[in-house]
């Protein structure tokens, strides 16, 4: 199995089939554009975030990475969903990917600016409505992944997506090595989106102290809050998601209240690594993440160790 030219590689013009995630507030364009640079796909992340800031971020990262192509997340919930869904065809964004919502009255626009759109879902029945709307694959996402989760794992979500689609399938969610790549092949993926391991590379621009959290995560480190709210989200295990975490739970913590503690907490750990108002977003799977390094060093050590296991 060569993994290395798949309907992904194909699709989206990349040497290798990894997307780094568009994590909202940390992929930026340094962060993309040396994913796309090492011959994945790099994604700026819209977020929530000022369409001018936005219409910066796409031309700084077009810049940098030349005829290489690279994408934009959209979370459809976001106030700003519209004018970014216009701003990517006026731009000429080659990739767009989409979550929280369904991007289906977007997308003959974007088709026929001849945008690729990949929809990030949790279940078999959003992955074949997302096929039905256009989409030229997806991305399924298990509950192991960092920030806003369904409850679907990977390991049970994918080939279940699989079967039920006949457009390409990028796996996400607890992948951080080539023996998670090579896993999320044999389940019939053509291709995976990483986000947590990409929290540790150099060219990842968010605070030292978020990085540092990161890299010295141990398996049990992470933590689901936001259940009762109806946005479960995943993060670093510290003393703020604990309290979030517990109060929740025992009823100390209306949902309003815990809205209001939670503005603004994930900008205050990206940029200000604020430990006792931020939350730090990650994968179940940091604790595999050892050491920060070039983006770069990342992609080519994880396909080179895939493609060594699935030869054998």
């Amino acid at each position: 199995m060569n993994i290395q030219t798949t309907r992904v590689t194909e699709l989206l013009g990349i040497k290798y089939p990894i997307i780094q995630g568009g994590m909202a507030w940390i992929a930026e364009h340094t962060l993309a554009s040396a994913v796309s640079n090492a011959g994945g796909l790099g994604l700026i992340a819209g977020g929530s975030a000022p369409i001018d800031y936005l219409r910066e971020q796409i031309r700084l990262t077009k810049a940098a990475v030349g005829d290489k192509p690279f994408g934009v997340n959209i979370m459809l919930m976001s106030p700003n969903a519209e004018d970014l869904a216009q701003l990517v065809i006026d731009e000429g964004v080659p990739v767009v990917t989409t979550g929280a919502g369904n991007p289906g009255k977007f997308m003959a626009a974007w088709k026929e600016a001849g945008i690729k759109v990949i929809p990030v879902i949790p279940s078999v029945a959003l992955a074949k409505r997302m096929e039905r709307a256009g989409a030229d694959a997806v991305v399924a996402e298990g509950t192991e992944s960092g920030g806003h989760i369904g409850e679907n794992t990977t390991m049970c979500l994918v080939p279940q997506v699989v079967d039920a689609l006949e457009i390409p399938v990028i796996a996400a969610g607890g992948i951080a090595d080539g023996r998670g790549i090579a896993a999320a092949f044999m389940l019939g993926a053509e291709g995976v989106q990483l986000g947590t391991r990409f929290l540790a590379a150099d060219e990842c621009q968010i605070h030292p102290t978020y990085k540092e959290l990161v890299v010295g995560a141990k398996d049990t480190d992470s933590i689901v809050t936001g259940r009762t709210t109806g946005h479960p989200c995943r993060n670093v295990k510290t003393k703020f998601s604990k309290r979030l975490a517990s109060g929740e739970m025992n009823g100390t913590l209306t949902p309003d209240e815990f809205e209001k503690i939670t503005l603004g907490s994930l900008r205050k750990a990206v940029q200000d690594g604020n430990l006792e108002e931020g939350s730090f977003l990650c994968g179940a799977i940091a604790g595999l993440v050892k050491k920060t390094e070039p983006a770069k060093d990342m992609i080519e050590e994880m396909f080179t160790q895939a493609q060594e296991i699935l030869a054998k």
